[in-house]
């Protein structure tokens, strides 16, 4: 098969789809790659390092997304490159569709097969290929939201940490999952007092277990979420689920009451959000500010550090890369169940029911699409 990576497009992303070393195992399967030039840039490669793993590397990226088969990316593709789609080509990358109709049209239209990092399950019904990132961004959450917690940066002049004799800062962290206990293990590890929300009990006893004394928990209720923000100083959003657009947990009327400079960092913004009040910045513009408090949402938070993040994400996407090479999408995905549910767009339909049923279409039945 034919393999290609181009270079990512969107603002300040950095990360890429393969890195050199995954590029040479895919050329030891007896595969080709092309790879645009400069696509490795940002984590350090350079087009020497593809070339000498067996690569060519090409000029552009219209070349290549004429010549490959499979397309490898990291984040969804943008307008210039969904105009670039074939039918039956495929698209392994991140999608994020349900917040997302107009690039759900575009792949619809394009008639590619379009297979999304985020909702690849594992045997626990887990999601593997989302957790790297997840961990990456829960822990940066910390960092922004500390440093946006700087009076120059419009928050309200409060470490994390404190110091001795004053009261470190409070983060009440919203979801318990992989995102919310990265940050809530970085936040703890500054000295904060952390607050972690969340509905399952499984969860609120993992968690306490970890944290013992070091973080609260609490069930996520009407009550105790209005309790938890009002008093913050920096709030996590961290809630996912799987392949749908995030539920909306923190209204507007809740910035009355929270502090002046307070700060907002929603994690789930590449789902649209988990706050009424969130809509997607970028690591050039990251921050706005609403009700006297300061949100940062920038939706592809792990491509601020590219290096880390695009090996943490080739260390669980290539094996599924190869198997689709070696195999062929269909193939691959029959016999591979949790590889299946990555499928989120198949023959102009819809395969995924979430993004189907948040998006207004009629889902195709994934069985359908393999025994096509």
């Amino acid at each position: 098969m034919i393999v290609g990576t181009p270079k990512e497009i969107k603002n300040h992303e950095y990360r890429v789809g393969m890195t050199p070393e995954s590029a040479a195992e895919m050329v030891s399967h007896g595969h080709s790659v092309l790879v645009e030039t400069g696509a490795g840039l940002g984590i350090g490669a350079e087009d020497d390092a593809y070339a000498a793993a067996g690569a060519q590397v090409v000029d552009s990226a219209e070349e290549v997304f004429a010549r490959a088969e499979m397309i490898v990316k990291v984040k969804e593709p943008q307008a210039a490159e969904r105009a670039m789609l074939r039918e039956n080509q495929i698209l392994y990358t991140y999608l994020h569709l349900a917040p997302d109709p107009e690039q759900t049209r575009d792949l619809v239209n394009s008639g590619a097969v379009c297979i999304a990092y985020e909702t690849v399950t594992d045997a626990r019904g887990g999601l593997p290929l989302l957790k790297p990132m997840s961990q990456v961004a829960g822990r940066m959450s910390i960092q922004a939201g500390a440093s946006t917690l700087e009076k120059a940066q419009g928050g309200r002049g409060v470490l994390l940490g404190g110091v001795p004799g004053v009261a470190p800062g409070k983060v009440c962290v919203i979801g318990g999952g992989v995102v919310g206990f990265n940050a809530a293990q970085m936040a703890v590890g500054l000295g904060a007092d952390v607050t972690i929300l969340d509905r399952s009990p499984e969860a609120l006893e993992r968690l306490g277990m970890f944290f013992e004394a070091r973080a609260k928990t609490r069930f996520s209720n009407k009550a105790n979420l209005e309790e938890c923000v009002a008093e913050a100083d920096l709030v996590i959003g961290a809630v996912l689920v799987p392949g749908a657009a995030a539920p909306k947990l923190v209204r507007r009327a809740h910035l009355a009451t929270m502090k002046k400079g307070a700060v907002v960092v929603d994690v789930a913004i590449d789902q649209g959000g988990c706050f009424e009040t969130s809509r997607a910045t970028t690591h050039a513009d990251p921050t706005y500010v609403v009700d006297d408090v300061v949100h940062y949402c920038v939706a592809n938070m792990p491509g601020g550090v590219a290096r880390t993040s695009t090996y943490a994400l080739n260390n669980v996407t290539l094996p599924h890369a190869l198997r689709i090479a070696d195999k062929g999408w269909r193939a691959a995905l029959a016999a591979d169940p949790h590889l299946a549910n990555g499928l989120n767009v198949w023959n102009g339909q819809i395969t995924y029911k979430a993004v189907a049923d948040d998006l207004g279409y009629e889902a195709v039945p994934l069985a359908t699409a393999l025994a096509a």
